[in-house]
């Protein structure tokens, strides 16, 4: 970041960067959907990693299609979350990390996102995010899905890995409405209620998540807001109107 430069208090985007047709007024330029998108949004949310790996050059690829101010979060495999369930993850972190090394300065930050039925266990998520932390320094956000993830003896796990918590909507339990944990960032992911991934929110709610952003917002913990309810085409316009009710019309500065 130049020296001088301003930050951002939050970052508002979407999971993925397809534009339909009806949205399109919003975007300016010609190039591609990511090119046009990012004159709009500061951020996006890569959750095709889960299901695949990409080359390091197509990290970089997108990369270069964004302005200095853009940053990505990548989710992790869902062969590190899911399949293995964390154990024995070494060799499959540092194909990721080498991966998403490609995008530079623009990794905003590492999002694990944990399967429902996966309990915490302190010796395996110690070993995990310790493995984890010895290969990437960027802000993580894990989203936990199973009840004992909510419980106080997590937190030394969030404070000595510098890990946040992720709020999460609709939310499987009252504390996983709310962010948690520690870290660099605060982390909101809204995939759509009450059908998850197809219903948009109303502007009650798109005020309330407002209302629950603008808390210690600060420069330094800047709070993201990823809207994942892309399969009924609702993601944009919610985060459109998430801008506006923040004051956050257009992407400004560097983080």
């Amino acid at each position: 970041m130049g020296k001088g430069a301003p930050r951002q208090r939050f970052r508002i985007g979407c999971a993925g960067w397809s534009i339909l047709s009806r949205h399109a007024r919003w975007f300016a330029g010609e190039g591609s959907h990511l090119a046009r998108y990012a004159t709009r949004f500061d951020a996006v949310e890569i959750n095709s990693s889960f299901y695949r790996p990409h080359a390091a050059g197509t990290y970089a690829r997108w990369a270069a299609s964004v302005p200095a101010s853009f940053r990505f979060s990548v989710k992790l495999p869902g062969a590190i979350t899911h399949e293995a369930r964390l154990q024995r993850t070494g060799d499959a972190l540092s194909r990721f990390t080498d991966e998403v090394a490609g995008l530079g300065k623009h990794l905003g930050g590492v999002l694990v996102q944990l399967p429902p039925s996966l309990a915490f266990d302190a010796r395996v998520a110690s070993t995990f995010f310790a493995s984890l932390r010895r290969r990437t320094d960027a802000p993580v956000a894990c989203e936990p899905r199973h009840a004992s993830w909510f419980e106080p003896r997590v937190d030394p796990i969030w404070q000595r890995y510098d890990i946040a918590r992720v709020a999460a909507d609709p939310a499987r339990f009252p504390q996983a409405a709310l962010v948690g944990g520690h870290g660099r960032w605060r982390y909101w992911r809204l995939h759509g209620s009450p059908r998850m991934y197809y219903d948009g929110y109303d502007e009650s709610r798109l005020r309330a998540f407002a209302s629950a952003l603008l808390p210690g917002a600060t420069t330094s913990r800047p709070a993201w807001c990823i809207f994942d309810n892309t399969a009924g085409g609702h993601a944009i316009a919610d985060a459109v109107r998430l801008q506006q009710l923040l004051g956050e019309a257009t992407p400004t500065a560097d983080r």
